[in-house]
């Protein structure tokens, strides 16, 4: 075990050279990688691998990594040499440590990543700076941030330079609003985030200030994308389908594939629906060859609204298809 001053020594083998930029949950860019740990700190030369246990800690930058096991992976920057060690100070013999750089970070047990604003969590955790994509396993996987909760069963991939979060096995990613949506596999994408920090234009009446909304800092949702027993919940539908697609700017969901709209004991079938997630009311659309096919319970208090609401179109109408799920990331 290492410790005292041979970690700050360690602390500058994982030093990086690239500039930092402002991306939440994004460990590819900074500064040095400041590790800690209760337990103590294994440095393991010809292994090229440092690892830390007990409370160990991984901060770089905004970004911090937290877990009962951290182990990181370094190499030569540009390629994957061995680095030659010096017999007497045990440090690679090149002594600039800008020549080196880590490639795969990993967290286990009780993995907790985070910045101001956003949290991911779960049993086990590989961050792949190469292709800068955090894959998280293991139970209770959630990913939290000021605009939506996305919780997976098997597995939860971000992708911060994307801006793309994917998760599967029952997902489900609730709003800010209380929308819901879940299905087997979720993709949502937010918009690009500013730096943070970024100064708003002055004014008359004094300097510019630094923006602290965590919101902007975050990024926007922009579109989820659902595969595989989608369902949307609205105040008096649950809509069900193969596939869709979900707009938080206007509401609006496109579901298609053996879509089915439950209303109390009602339920109507067809190809394709449309859900406004701001009103609540969905609209089953039937293909132009086809039709749409209901059954009506007369005592059920919901039809009420089912007769008062138009439910059912016949437009033939077609919304925009999400495209083939991605392709999974081995950890």
């Amino acid at each position: 075990m290492i410790r005292g001053y041979s970690v700050a020594a360690i602390a500058a083998i994982l030093c990086l050279s690239i500039s930092a930029r402002a991306q939440q949950l994004d460990l590819s860019h900074g500064g040095p990688i400041d590790i800690t740990a209760r337990d103590g700190i294994e440095w393991r030369q010809v292994e090229q691998e440092v690892i830390a246990r007990g409370d160990a800690r991984a901060i770089r930058g905004n970004v911090t990594v937290t877990a009962d096991r951290l182990t990181a992976w370094y190499r030569k920057k540009g390629g994957t040499q061995p680095i030659q060690a010096n017999p007497v100070s045990g440090l690679p013999g090149d002594s600039s440590t800008e020549g080196n750089e880590i490639y795969r970070l990993q967290a286990d047990g009780h993995v907790h990543v985070f910045t101001a604003t956003d949290h991911a969590q779960g049993d086990k955790a590989t961050y792949d700076l190469d292709q800068s994509v955090l894959v998280m396993t293991g139970r209770d996987l959630k990913l939290t941030t000021p605009n939506d909760v996305i919780t997976a069963k098997d597995d939860l991939e971000y992708w911060p330079q994307k801006h793309m979060a994917v998760a599967r096995g029952n997902a489900v990613v609730v709003t800010n609003d209380a929308k819901r949506i879940a299905a087997d596999t979720l993709v949502a994408y937010t918009t690009d985030n500013p730096p943070p920090n970024s100064a708003k234009p002055a004014t008359a009446t004094g300097p510019a200030k630094p923006s602290d909304d965590p919101l902007a800092s975050s990024g926007k949702l922009q579109r989820v994308e659902a595969f595989g027993n989608v369902s949307i919940r609205t105040v008096t539908d649950t809509v069900t389908g193969d596939r869709g697609v979900y707009v938080p700017d206007t509401g609006m969901a496109r579901l298609g594939g053996n879509v089915r709209i439950t209303r109390g004991q009602n339920q109507l079938s067809g190809a394709e629906a449309d859900v406004n997630m701001k009103t609540g009311i969905a609209t089953l659309i039937a293909q132009k060859s086809g039709r749409v096919h209901g059954l009506v319970v007369p005592n059920d208090e919901s039809n009420k609204a089912l007769g008062n609401d138009p439910a059912v179109s016949a437009t033939g109408g077609a919304g925009k298809k999400p495209a083939t799920p991605p392709v999974k990331q081995q950890p």
